[in-house]
């Protein structure tokens, strides 16, 4: 699917504005705190993770993405439990445009009881966005006053909020506003050229159901995203198996009108890899599906003891 659509929406002579969507990674549950800032820290140790996606193989000039992100509980205030922090960098390439972001973000969680855990966070981003136009063809002797022919750039910045409640390793939910305030990237010396983002409202939820065997389990999740102006659902579905000397998951992931992927992950010495292959419905071969890779690794931090840091696998519910 395209996240970017040239409107050529002339708003002021000689001015364009292109609507930028958000990336719908295939394996949303990994990267709980990209979607919803208030998962920031939830798994009490340093969570790093990294994905990278490459969109419907063989159309020319299809969408890749890079995201590296982290986040930890804040170790050096008083009940560190409550209070998570993190940051990330993500880089966007789709023809002829580059869009990059990077973002600070903090999340407090407050217990409810013993089981329940309710949360907030608030994360602040730096958009660069650029469009290279110097690479633009026009043909031989035409010309496209609408159209950059130089290479143009920009940055603003961003604002995202989410709430989120969670039954430790049993369940979680969560809502969250990604660009509440709506945010309008100007190109170019003159400013002639914009690239606008619309607030996009994300509603997210897991759940992990035991079997009489203790090493498997049933992990699923879905979310829903609308920026008022369109809509994707997903829902997923992963077996998962958690041995004493490895884990592995398969599973299924379902958007409806838009497209079926096939799941695949394990754990090899306390790194966690996954891989996705998304398959179109709308009539694109299956051959021109999307590739999607991602990385996780976590390590409990215990700074007070020297020597005593623990590492343990990317936890997937």
């Amino acid at each position: 699917m395209k996240r970017l659509l040239l409107t050529l929406a002339v708003m002021l002579p000689m001015t364009w504005a292109v609507a930028q969507d958000d990336v719908a990674f295939t394996n949303f549950w990994q990267f709980q705190s990209f979607y919803n800032p208030a998962a920031a820290g939830r798994s009490g140790m340093l969570d790093i993770n990294g994905a990278y996606r490459m969109e419907m193989l063989g159309f020319e000039d299809a969408g890749q993405t890079m995201l590296i992100q982290g986040d930890l509980p804040m170790f050096f205030v008083p009940k560190a439990e409550r209070h998570g922090m993190g940051a990330g960098f993500m880089n966007d390439k789709i023809g002829l445009f580059s869009n990059k972001r990077m973002w600070l973000q903090y999340a407090y969680h407050h217990p409810l009881g013993k089981k329940y855990v309710l949360s907030a966070g608030l994360r602040l981003a730096l958009l660069s966005n650029s469009f290279n136009g110097t690479d633009v063809e026009l043909g031989e002797g035409s010309s496209d006053e609408y159209v950059p022919t130089s290479d143009v750039n920009g940055t603003g910045f961003d604002i995202d909020f989410g709430l989120r409640i969670e039954r430790r390793d049993v369940w979680y939910a969560g809502v969250s506003v990604m660009h509440l305030m709506s945010p309008t990237v100007s190109l170019g010396e003159e400013k002639l050229y914009q690239i606008k983002t619309a607030p996009t409202i994300y509603a997210s939820g897991g759940h992990r159901l035991k079997f009489r065997q203790p090493e498997f389990s049933l992990r699923t999740a879905a979310m829903f995203r609308t920026d008022m102006q369109s809509w994707r659902a997903d829902i997923s579905g992963r077996l998962c198996y958690d041995g004493e000397k490895g884990k592995m998951y398969a599973g299924v992931n379902y958007s409806p009108m838009v497209s079926v992927a096939l799941l695949l992950g394990l754990t090899f010495h306390d790194v966690n890899i996954g891989y996705s292959y998304e398959m179109y419905t709308g009539g694109i071969a299956v051959h021109n599906g999307t590739h999607e890779i991602h990385i996780g690794y976590q390590m409990e931090l215990n700074l007070t003891k020297k020597g005593k840091n623990k590492h343990q696998s990317v936890r997937w519910l």
